[in-house]
C-alpha cells in the first residue's frame, strides 16, 4: 500500500521556494532573449562600428553619454528632460495600447502650453491656485483638441493618425501667431510671452531644474500601470489593441473607446506642455516645446515598450539617457550629438525586425520535408502572426 505524500512545512516552502525560482529564472530568460533586448543591445553595437570607422573610441564615448547624464552634474537635466519624454511618452502609449496611433502630440502640448500661459498671465486667484488651474487648463485644452481628431475618426471616417497629425498644424501656427503678437512680451525681440507672476510656478527640489512636474508625470504613469493592469477598462484595451474585430464582437464599444483614450492622450500632452510653461523659463516662448522633439521621442519609446506602462517608463528613462548625454558626449570626445537620434533609429529598425522573424522562421519550419520548397503547400493556412504592431 502506497504511503502518504510527506507534506510537512518545511518541504512545503521549500517546494514553493524552488518554485519562485525557477518563475524568476524564466522571467530572466525571457527578458534576456525578448526582443527590446535585442534590439538594444544590436543598436549599441552598430552604433559603437560607427564610432570605430570614424576613428573614434566607443568605450569613450559611451563613457561621455553615461557620465554626462548619470553623473553628479547631469542627473538632474537628465530628470527634467524625462519629465517630458515620460509625459509624450505615457500620452502615445495610452491610445496605442488599443491600436490606435496619436501623432497629435505636438500640437495638444503647444496648446496645453498657451493655455497655462494665459491662464497663468491673467488669472486674479492666488499663486498656488493659480498654478492649478494652469494646469488644469493646460490638460482641458490637450484633451478637447485631441477630442476633434478621435471625431473626425468616428463621425467623417478620417483616419486618427491622419487626422491628429494634420490637426497639429493648426494649433502650433495658432499658439505662434498668439505669442508673437496679442501676447508678445512688450520690448523683447523673442516671440515670448512675458514671465508668469512672482509664484506661479511649479516647486523645484532644491537648486535643480527638476520640478513636482517629475512627481505628476510618474503619478500619471502609475494610474496607467493600474488601470491596464487592475481594471475592466485596462483589459478592454489590451483586447482590442490584440484583436480590435474580436474585442468588438464581445461587446467592446469601438467609438466611444477611441474617444475616451484620445482624449487623455491628449490631456496628458497638454499636461506636459502646461509642466514646460510653469518651469523654467516660466514663460511660453515659441518652439521650445516642439523643437527638442519629445512628441517623436515618446513614440520611439512607446513603440519600443509596445505600449507597456513599465516598459514605456524605463524606455523613456533610456532615451532621456541618450538625449541628454549625447550633449556631454559631444562636447568630450567631439562626437556629434546625433549619433544618439541614429541610435534610436537603429533600436526601432532592429524591434521591428527582430518582431518579424519568428514568423519567417515558423514558416519554413511548418514546410514538409518532402515537399519541393518551389511548390506551394496544399492546404496550408497561415497561422496569425504574435508580436507584431497592429
Amino acid at each position: 500500500m502506497a504511503s502518504a505524500p510527506d507534506l510537512t512545512p518545511d518541504k512545503g516552502a521549500a517546494r514553493d521556494k524552488g518554485a519562485a525560482r525557477s518563475k524568476g529564472a524564466a522571467r530572466l530568460k525571457g527578458a534576456v532573449r525578448s526582443p527590446v533586448t535585442f534590439s538594444v543591445v544590436a543598436g549599441l553595437v552598430i552604433g559603437a562600428l560607427f564610432l570605430v570607422g570614424t576613428g573614434a573610441d566607443p568605450f569613450a564615448a559611451y563613457g561621455a553619454v553615461v557620465t554626462g547624464s548619470l553623473g553628479a552634474d547631469g542627473i538632474g537635466a537628465t530628470l527634467t528632460t524625462g519629465t517630458s519624454v515620460l509625459g509624450m511618452a505615457l500620452a502615445l502609449a495610452i491610445p496605442l495600447r488599443a491600436g490606435l496611433i496619436n501623432l497629435g502630440g505636438d500640437g495638444q502640448m503647444v496648446l496645453g502650453g498657451i493655455a497655462a500661459a494665459v491662464t497663468g498671465l491673467y488669472s486674479p486667484l492666488p499663486a498656488p491656485l493659480t498654478v492649478v488651474a494652469a494646469l488644469l487648463a493646460g490638460i482641458l485644452a490637450g484633451a478637447a483638441y485631441a477630442a476633434l481628431a478621435a471625431l473626425c475618426e468616428n463621425r467623417f471616417g478620417v483616419p486618427l493618425l491622419v487626422s491628429s497629425l494634420l490637426l497639429s498644424y493648426p494649433a502650433t501656427s495658432l499658439a505662434s501667431y498668439l505669442v508673437r503678437y496679442p501676447l508678445k512680451e512688450p520690448g523683447s525681440s523673442l516671440p515670448q510671452t512675458r514671465r508668469l507672476p512672482q509664484g506661479v510656478a511649479l516647486p523645484a527640489f532644491g537648486a535643480s531644474t527638476v520640478t513636482a512636474g517629475l512627481v505628476l508625470v510618474v503619478v500619471a504613469a502609475g494610474a496607467y500601470w493600474f488601470a491596464d493592469r487592475r481594471t475592466a477598462v485596462g483589459y478592454e484595451i489590451r483586447m482590442t489593441g490584440l484583436n480590435a474585430r474580436f474585442a468588438a464582437y464581445a461587446g467592446v464599444e469601438r467609438k466611444g473607446l477611441t474617444l475616451r483614450l484620445v482624449a487623455t492622450s491628449g490631456a496628458l500632452a497638454g499636461l506636459v506642455g502646461a509642466i514646460g510653461v510653469l518651469s523654467f523659463p516660466y514663460r511660453f516662448l515659441d518652439g521650445s516645446l516642439t523643437a527638442p522633439g519629445y512628441t517623436w521621442t515618446g513614440l520611439t519609446a512607446a513603440l519600443l515598450a509596445a505600449a507597456a506602462p513599465l516598459g514605456t517608463v524605463v524606455a523613456a528613462f533610456f532615451f532621456a539617457v541618450l538625449q541628454v548625454g549625447g550633449l556631454s558626449m559631444e562636447r568630450t570626445t567631439e562626437v556629434p550629438r546625433e549619433l544618439t537620434q541614429v541610435l534610436q533609429a537603429i533600436v526601432i529598425v532592429f524591434l521591428a525586425a527582430r518582431l518579424r522573424f519568428p514568423r519567417l522562421r515558423g514558416r519554413k519550419s511548418r514546410q514538409p520535408r518532402d515537399q519541393d520548397p518551389a511548390d506551394p503547400a496544399p492546404t496550408a493556412k497561415e497561422p496569425a502572426s504574435q508580436g507584431e504592431f497592429a
